[in-house]
């Protein structure tokens, strides 16, 4: 299928082919018709993307303070590779799109053949959580309904403001969101007043009922304000501009009677006066996209809702309800319509786009199918490329005898920032990247010479050319993979955790047993960073019991972090502490006859965001790991000592070792904590046969007692 997508490191756009989507449970699969470019936001990103590294930094100064601390902890390189990396990731565009429904779980209120609204993008097919689709009424066309998520946007605002029947109120910035705003207002029964720059959507605005203020022609808003209102002030103020000028945020407090109410829906600059708030005890509140569930993974992915009882307006019955407004003619959005295209010419309306000359443009699929190039450029006005290019696979193969044929399942940042890139120059063949989206796995499978993409794990195990895979999905799908993969015959890589329970671990036990010739490795990296081999050999020869402090200044994450959830990401000492726990019985060399912990507390209902934990070893050895979200992130993030028979190793942040009493001196250029090294030993395992880079024992028995720690401090 067809996808458009955003380079934000380069500006370019491009129409990608790409995998079919792979559904998961509570979503849609939907075959689009029609679906709405949003002029404010993606001209917003294509703009974005344009822009020189420079550029970039001063329109976000937030993560400019970012960068230059990990700069200061992590070393220059690994801050730039991250920022190139993160740039370098396609983006979807879009999030207004209407289709007819292909596939949906047997329990759905949605059936085969409904015809839905959806916060899609702009796709051949799409894949959206129920909770984020509407069916759209008989009454309203296509081209109308791509309509409606843009306009929740303006209705949540609405919603915030509370406007009752008489009021006046203002609308600054008369885009889509604005015009759409102002029809909505009126259907309120409210007087309004519109506020532009440009002299059609003024004249627009003005058909829909409202007053007009033309700021070209120099109008002044506040004083055209004031006489609206006969020096009383206005009710409320809705702003749907975007600019970074304060000025819109003064203006609409200035224009305000005593205790009004401004809602900000577009982006502004926020260096309020708090003068003007204070005197007038005015009501300021930013509005979060298309209402209540918007980010919020329980709402969004797992599909549930929340009582109407409770939560009256979510994100789906706001779109339900600006698809009545059409259906009862009360919202017009066919005069809003400034252009049409045929998806094939796409990347034409993004020039469109780019030219800032349109308002509503409108996308149609399913149309005569072209023959076309594998490569169509397009010169834009700013002389930028756009590009119709395939993405879904590499122009060369491997066919090298008696390398090992791998795939990989999963297609994250980690994926595309640290493991593939440890397989440039490896002596592979690398057939397959899996991804659910299939855009991460195709921009994945094209960047670093992979055969082909898809979303069919199914296919990918079966294939008896793959001799191993590397697998890294989120965490509550590593045991099941792993299983299904040793089953079908595969080597198997999986990024830590193993599972997230004793009984999962049981069942990859069970299914390594029955597969004693394929290697099984868990992505406990450290092992195998060339610090830790400088402590080792350092250590050579101690016969004496080994004390070992190992602390992790984590930092903070959000609660609602799809890590922190018990059932998805199992919490941060299975996904992360672990590290630290295998990393001390690698040093230890003795399997652990103790564990317990401290859980020092985590804000937000966090699942051991702080904690120390005290292991013991049969050789008398013990370690101690502290894993802290509490800290300041200016310190290095991972700190290693070990002492032992009167001597010292240090390893800091994986950069610097050094050694007292003992010769140990290692130094990297950039932070090393093994990940190409520990793939490469798993391959070279795959490979040549003989031991495996971590003994299965170390691998469960480590497995085993991080959980029960995490299952310990979640009580």
């Amino acid at each position: 299928m067809k996808q458009l997508l955003q380079n934000l490191g380069n500006g370019e756009t491009l129409l990608a082919e790409v995998p079919c989507h792979r559904r998961g449970r509570n979503h849609l699969l939907i075959e689009s018709a029609v679906s709405l470019v949003s002029l404010g936001t993606e001209k917003m990103l294509l703009d974005f993307g344009k822009g020189s590294l420079l550029a970039k930094a001063r329109s976000q100064p937030d993560k400019v303070v970012e960068v230059l601390r990990k700069v200061k902890t992590d070393g220059l390189m690994t801050t730039v590779d991250a920022v190139r990396s993160k740039l370098d990731q396609p983006l979807a565009l879009g999030y207004s799109n209407v289709g007819r429904v292909v596939e949906s779980d047997a329990t759905s209120r949605f059936q085969r053949g409904d015809r839905v609204v959806s916060n899609g993008p702009h796709a051949e097919m799409v894949c959206t959580p129920e909770t984020l689709a509407a069916l759209v009424p008989d009454g309203v066309s296509d081209e109308a309904a791509a309509f409606t998520v843009v306009g929740s946007i303006g209705l949540q605002g609405i919603r915030l403001i509370q406007p009752t029947l008489g009021e006046r109120m203002v609308v600054m910035g008369l885009g889509l969101i604005g015009l759409m705003t102002v029809q909505m207002l009126r259907a309120h029964g409210c007087r309004v007043l519109g506020v532009d720059f440009d002299a059609e959507k003024l004249k627009l605005a003005a058909s829909f009922g409202a007053e007009t203020v033309n700021l070209k022609e120099g109008e002044d808003p506040v004083a055209a304000a004031e006489a609206w209102t006969a020096g009383a002030g206005v009710d409320g103020v809705i702003i749907a501009a975007a600019t970074k000028s304060d000025e819109v945020v003064s203006q609409a407090a200035t224009m305000c009677r005593k205790r009004g109410r401004i809602v900000l829906v577009g982006v502004v600059g926020l260096n309020l006066k708090r003068a003007e708030f204070y005197e007038k005890e005015l009501s300021f509140q930013v509005s979060c996209s298309y209402g209540p569930g918007r980010y919020d993974p329980n709402y969004e992915a797992k599909g549930l809702d929340y009582p109407i009882g409770f939560v009256r307006w979510t994100e789906a019955r706001n779109f339900e309800a600006v698809l009545r407004l059409m259906e009862e003619g009360k919202l017009d959005v066919a005069s809003l319509i400034s252009h049409r295209f045929d998806f094939e010419d796409a990347l034409e309306a993004y020039e469109v786009v780019s030219s800032g000359k349109a308002l509503g443009i409108v996308l149609r699929y399913g149309g005569e199918k072209r023959e076309a190039s594998d490569e169509k450029l397009v010169t834009t006005r700013e002389g930028k490329l756009a590009r119709t290019v395939s993405i879904s696979a590499s122009s060369a193969k491997g066919t090298g005898s008696g390398k090992p044929v791998i795939a990989v399942i999963g297609a994250g940042n980690f994926t595309t920032r640290t493991l593939l890139p440890a397989l440039v120059g490896a002596e592979v063949r690398k057939k397959a990247v899996v991804s659910s989206g299939g855009v991460t796995g195709s921009y994945a499978a094209k960047k670093f010479g992979f055969e082909s993409s898809s979303t069919d794990v199914d296919a990918v195990l079966s294939d008896s050319d793959i001799d191993a895979v590397l697998i890294t999905t989120p965490h509550h799908t590593h045991a099941r993979l792993v299983c299904q993969a040793l089953e079908a015959g595969k080597h198997v890589f999986v990024e830590k955790p193993l599972a997230l329970t004793l009984s999962e671990i049981d069942e990859v036990e069970a299914a390594a047993q029955r597969a004693p010739d394929k290697c099984l490795m868990l992505g406990f990296n450290r092992r195998f960073s060339p610090h830790i081999a400088a402590m080792k050999e350092g250590l050579r020869g101690t016969k004496g019991a080994r004390a070992m402090i190992l602390t992790m200044n984590a930092g903070a994450i959000p609660a609602n972090h799809w890590t922190q959830d018990p059932e998805v990401g199992g919490g941060r000492i299975l996904g992360e502490a672990c590290h630290f726990i295998d990393l001390a019985r690698y040093l230890a060399e003795s399997p652990m006859t103790e564990s317990k912990g401290q859980y020092l507390g985590g804000n937000d209902g966090r699942l051991g965001d702080c904690a120390s934990i005290q292991l013991g070893f049969e050789n008398g050895s013990t370690a101690t790991v502290h894993y802290f979200s509490n800290g300041h992130k200016g310190y290095p993030k991972e700190r290693l000592e070990v002492f032992c028979e009167e001597k010292i190793v240090a390893c800091d942040n994986f950069r610097r070792t050094t050694g007292y009493g003992v010769k140990v001196k290692c130094k990297t250029r950039t932070q090393d904590k093994g990940h190409a090294a520990g793939v490469l030993a798993f391959l070279k395992s795959v490979k040549d046969g003989g031991e495996w880079p971590i003994p299965l024992g170390e691998i469960l028995e480590v497995s085993r007692e991080t959980v029960r720690l995490a299952e310990a401090f979640q009580r």
